[in-house]
């Protein structure tokens, strides 16, 4: 037990020195960008995407949601994160007030999504509380801020034996998953590989034991849920672990 909790603390001290903080948008300092809308108005068009979080309402992140620009989604790291959001220099179209929308959709290039401009494509519901319909493309201000979760961290297993998927959702804090380890009943620590979106590969062979799940951030925090998964887990189930505070 202490050679794996040495082994524990390594790992959590490379994975913190890897990652960078928040990046654009850090926390209370304000960046101008462009917010658009998509997915009609019960945001349906919204569900799925480059995140891989399929049903946003199921999964907890309902229609306050966001596809980013490739400027702000950075290949897919940028998933999970939150941010805040204003309309603004608008007086025809901008709405009082702010959102707080997360990360679950990639803006592909072309037009205003092209960039290296930073834009948002909100959902429909959630630009019309900061500008008017008819507005269509608005100018906004925003900042990355502290993501609030009801409940832990969800780990939803894939896959099939030597082929372990885990996708990571509901992740509070930073919001942004940077780095995933897995530990086995019988194992010791493994880095997982992003294979897309917040989709974390194992290629080991984990069936018959107990899964614990270390998680890290962008901002260098980290959080285990040890044994959430137990030892007869089965493919397609999802997992609730520990939360970050």
């Amino acid at each position: 037990m202490g050679f794996a909790c040495f082994l524990l603390v390594c790992l959590m001290a490379m994975v913190s020195r890897s990652v960078e903080g928040y990046g654009r948008g850090s926390l209370g300092y304000w960046n101008s960008a462009h917010a658009t809308f998509y997915g009609g108005s019960d945001a349906s068009g919204t569900l799925g995407g480059a995140c891989g979080y399929g049903n946003l309402y199921s999964q907890g992140y309902g229609t306050n949601t966001a596809a980013l620009s490739t400027a702000l989604f950075d290949n897919g790291l940028a998933c999970g994160s939150c941010y805040e959001i204003k309309c603004v220099d608008d007086l025809k179209w901008c709405l009082p007030g702010t959102v707080v929308v997360t990360a679950t959709n990639f803006c592909p290039p072309g037009g205003w999504c092209d960039a290296p401009r930073q834009h948002f494509d909100l959902s429909q519901p959630v630009f019309e509380h900061i500008a008017q319909y008819r507005a269509g493309i608005v100018p906004v201000a925003y900042r990355r801020v502290r993501c609030k979760r009801s409940g832990g961290i969800r780990f939803t297993i894939n896959g099939h034996s030597y082929f372990n998927l885990v996708l990571v959702t509901n992740v509070g804090g930073a919001g942004d998953v940077h780095s995933v380890a897995i530990r086995g009943s019988r194992t010791g620590w493994q880095a997982m590989s992003r294979n897309w979106g917040q989709n974390w590969q194992s290629n080991s062979y984990m069936n018959g034991q107990s899964l614990s799940f270390l998680v890290t951030t962008s901002d260098g925090r980290s959080v285990v849920s040890w044994n959430v998964a137990p030892s007869h887990w089965s493919f397609g189930q999802t997992y609730s672990g520990s939360q970050f505070r």
